[in-house]
């Protein structure tokens, strides 16, 4: 069994005019996270690459023509406090106009709830989604 990746982000819901990367950083600044918070919060662990308030502004108002690299998905994705992977998939939509289709990679405990959220209703994903948001925030911040 394979369901789409974004099953539980996309559905009836209308796309938004802005790209995926850039929709991310407003959700998170609409949910009260500042961008100064989030520049605070922009380094790659890895590398040390630091992302500007200035950026982080711009990614959403008028992105560049390039996605950010790859230290700066990284330190976005700290920020935002979401996976790399999460990260990287939305700057692949906004920039490449690639979506995922399948859960290649993943186990088939994956795929199936996977497979089960994507027949959700839009309050039961919202609801799902909230869930595990906090479920990653809460050991994030007991480690």
């Amino acid at each position: 069994m394979t369901a789409p990746a974004t099953a539980p982000e996309s559905g009836t819901e209308e796309p938004s005019p802005r790209g995926a990367l850039s929709q991310l950083i407003q959700d998170a600044n609409d949910r009260g996270l500042s961008y100064q918070k989030m520049s605070d919060r922009a380094v790659d662990p890895d590398t040390g690459t630091k992302l500007s308030k200035p950026y982080l502004q711009r990614l959403v108002s008028n992105p560049p023509a390039n996605a950010p690299s790859p230290a700066q998905m990284r330190a976005l994705a700290h920020a935002l406090r979401l996976t790399e992977q999460r990260v990287k998939r939305a700057a692949a939509e906004q920039w490449l106009e690639y979506q995922a289709t399948e859960l290649a990679g993943y186990n088939d405990e994956v795929r199936i709830i996977v497979g089960h959220l994507a027949g959700m209703s839009e309050p039961e994903l919202r609801r799902w989604r909230a869930m595990i948001e906090a479920d990653e925030r809460a050991r994030r911040e007991n480690s």
